[in-house]
């Protein structure tokens, strides 16, 4: 089979695709024949070795995929050969076929499309795990998304405003913004041109917003910090603009609290609550509340483009790899 084969650390030049031996479905595993699977950050930066876990070399990234189940493993049961589904991968996402642990795959609903199958869950699960359980997002509370319009940051906008919240989005761009606001935001600061502060503090009458939703930090950790009301909860989602660091003093100053957001802690310590988000996610894009945008597709031989597409922020919404 085909796969996307990283066998040294380094950005996505480094990958190449290759022929290799299929893999095997192990007790407690399903083998997919892959129709799609989305890039993700962490792609990136499992390849250049930064991830918290490092596989073996060679392996293919590609944390999430859909396809059709081509074998189950000993003891699967809830499955048959031939099912659609989609999965979150340990990694091996940009190949032919892929491995995925039982408990992380799920049955593709029905009526939604191989390339947003194959972008659902690292996005909306993350975002729902962290809005819903760590944000305690309420109606009528109001949440302030940073990058508005990636990958996360979009589907974090649609999940809190179907949760019933004022969305304010953040992005670096006029267009970005547009964006966000077609998916359910009710505002917008273009965070290069304006005082994210103060156009928070115009916006909420002084009050400050319940919940930040942070992919990007960086420098917009110190404003978006200072835009928590009273009680407020700062969502700590990811790095890309570099590692803050908190003072303790200002969390204390206002009660407010800011979590680390990690999926594999619902995948591996709370899988109750991640069953809860699933099955809320799936009816809310039964409802048509989530529209997940696929920006860019790329067949799986044009893998590194995909990346790179990603690692440079070019994108808006998901890019999706294909397999046919």
């Amino acid at each position: 089979m085909r796969s996307v084969m990283c066998r040294e650390w380094g950005e996505p030049s480094v990958l190449k695709l290759e022929d290799v031996a299929p893999p095997k479905a192990a007790p407690g595993e399903i083998l997919l024949d892959v129709k799609a699977a989305s890039v993700n950050f962490a792609d990136i930066v499992m390849t250049e070795g930064n991830y918290q876990t490092k596989p073996d070399f060679p392996f293919a990234p590609g944390l999430e995929a859909a396809g059709t189940i081509a074998e189950l493993g000993q003891g699967v049961t809830g499955f048959t050969v031939g099912d659609k589904v989609l999965a979150k991968l340990a990694y091996g996402g940009f190949a032919d076929q892929a491995v995925a642990r039982v408990q992380d795959t799920y049955h593709v609903p029905d009526g939604m499309p191989w390339d947003v199958a194959g972008a659902f869950y690292v996005g909306y699960v993350s975002s729902h795990v962290a809005l819903r359980w760590q944000g305690q997002v309420e109606a009528g509370q109001t949440v302030l998304v940073l990058g508005a319009s990636g990958g996360t940051g979009l589907t974090a906008v649609e999940i809190s405003k179907a949760m019933g919240a004022t969305v304010i989005a953040g992005a670096s761009s006029a267009d970005k913004l547009d964006v966000a606001i077609e998916h359910g935001a009710d505002h917008g600061i273009n965070y290069r041109d304006e005082d994210l502060k103060a156009r928070v503090n115009d916006l909420t009458s002084g009050e400050g917003v319940d919940v930040v939703f942070d992919p990007v930090a960086g420098e917009l950790f110190d404003p978006a910090l200072s835009s928590l009301g009273w009680g407020g909860r700062y969502l700590i989602f990811g790095f890309v603009g570099g590692i803050p660091k908190i003072p303790a003093n200002r969390l204390l100053v206002k009660h407010r609290s800011a979590m680390g957001c990690s999926l594999r802690y619902f995948t591996d310590k709370a899988p109750e609550k991640l069953a809860i988000s699933m099955d809320e996610l799936f009816a809310m894009y039964a409802q048509g509340k989530l529209k997940p945008l696929i920006s860019a597709t790329y067949p799986l031989e044009r893998t590194v483009e995909a990346m790179e597409e990603l690692r440079q922020r070019k994108a808006t919404g998901r890019v999706v790899v294909t397999v046919s």
